[in-house]
């Protein structure tokens, strides 16, 4: 009679706890719905803007690249300086019929880049996606630290780490490099423990990766949960900042001064070569990690089939100084090679080289000048047909 009581006990408190669980399953699934909803609502009037969430989760990017008249731009804090003529402004209203969604921020490298692409998936399958590049990340022997962590995305990296869009000597690769800031990782011991097994390629890390395989598809499903969350509080707040204590993932802010007219033109001569300058830059070229990056983010894109359009900026007035044209040349050839090698098209704006009416003196960010070119190069990349 007692074990009778017992187990009717036990099986009433089993099924309040599943039908408990059914409810939390259930909001949540319908907060996730409405999230969706609303993201879709709302993704012309989120589209031009520059916000944390934005850059930092892939919620409204995923929204964004489900339209077929919005065009993705990614790039550094060139996307967040507010300079006439920005993109972002300049197709705020769509006036050739599409607008511009930047994702980016100060620091931005290729490996940021390629872990949100990945994440994405096939959602850029066909798509036209745009790509703004510093030329100063490739003149430095390798990727600054604290760069990389504050524009780390831990969704971009579960993503892509436990997506299936990608091959897996693809993802070793990227898994490598990822490895290589190893305090963006310590964070979560599953995205950290998936990046070692993929970068071994030993047989008894490919059957750990098999095992925890599920619970990072699980954590991935997690995160995005909590991004549609913070996408949903954002949409309802009208764009007001989110309040740190539901923010859970912690802010890096790119800090943005005003241009002013004087920022935009600089007439000093560049024309003098300094040898052991010349023959630095050459090595600085040769040797930095940001072409493994590129060509690890132009192996993802094409993995996703993307149809994406290179943007690289010329090479700054201040950082050519002392520098001869030839060795500038080499910068230029390197981006070409690469981007062929892919098929990819890419313009250089090489005749705007050393120009400082297209460049901010020391920010390497276009004037407004500059801008309207690099928005001509969108629109007509944009509305040329396939």
């Amino acid at each position: 009679m007692l074990r009778s009581a017992t187990a009717r006990s036990r099986t009433q408190h089993l099924v309040s706890a599943v039908i408990a669980c059914a409810i939390v399953l259930g909001i949540l699934c319908g907060g996730r719905l409405l999230a969706i909803q609303l993201e879709r609502k709302t993704v012309h009037w989120v589209a031009p803007q520059d916000f944390f969430i934005k850059n930092q989760g892939l919620a409204f990017e995923r929204a964004a690249a489900r339209r077929p008249d919005i065009l993705l731009l990614y790039g550094s804090s060139e996307l967040t300086d507010p300079i006439p003529n920005r993109a972002s402004d300049f197709f705020s209203t769509a006036p050739t019929g599409f607008q511009v969604c930047p994702v980016g921020k100060a620091g931005t490298t290729s490996l940021i880049i390629l872990q949100k692409l990945g994440a994405l998936g096939s959602e850029l399958r066909g798509r036209k996606v745009a790509i703004s590049l510093s030329a100063s990340s490739f003149f430095a022997s390798a990727v600054r630290p604290e760069f990389y962590a504050g524009n780390f995305s831990l969704p971009a990296a579960s993503g892509i780490l436990f997506s299936d869009a990608i091959d897996f000597d693809l993802k070793a690769a990227i898994a490598k490099r990822m490895l290589q800031f190893p305090d963006t990782l310590a964070e979560d011991g599953l995205v950290k423990l998936a990046a070692k097994c993929l970068a071994s390629g030993r047989p008894i890390d490919r059957m750990v990766l098999k095992a925890i395989w599920p619970l990072g598809k699980l954590q991935t499903v997690a995160l995005d949960l909590q991004d549609h969350f913070e996408a949903l509080l954002y949409i309802l707040a009208g764009g007001r900042p989110i309040p740190e204590w539901l923010r859970p993932v912690h802010s890096h802010r790119p800090r943005a001064r005003k241009s002013s007219d004087g920022d935009y033109q600089h007439t000093e001569a560049f024309d003098v070569v300094w040898p052991k300058r010349d023959a630095a830059f050459r090595a600085r070229i040769a040797a930095a990690s940001e072409w493994t990056d590129l060509e690890l983010l132009f192996r993802t894109l094409a993995e996703l089939k993307a149809e994406p359009l290179i943007l690289s900026m010329p090479i700054d007035a201040y950082a050519a100084r002392g520098v001869s044209i030839s060795t500038r040349e080499l910068y230029y050839d390197k981006m070409r090679e690469l981007s062929a090698r892919y098929h990819f098209p890419v313009i250089e704006f090489e005749q705007h080289d050393a120009d400082p009416r297209f460049l901010v003196a020391h920010r390497e960010h276009p004037t407004p000048r500059g801008w309207m070119v690099y928005d001509r190069a969108l629109d007509d990349f944009f509305r040329k047909s396939k």
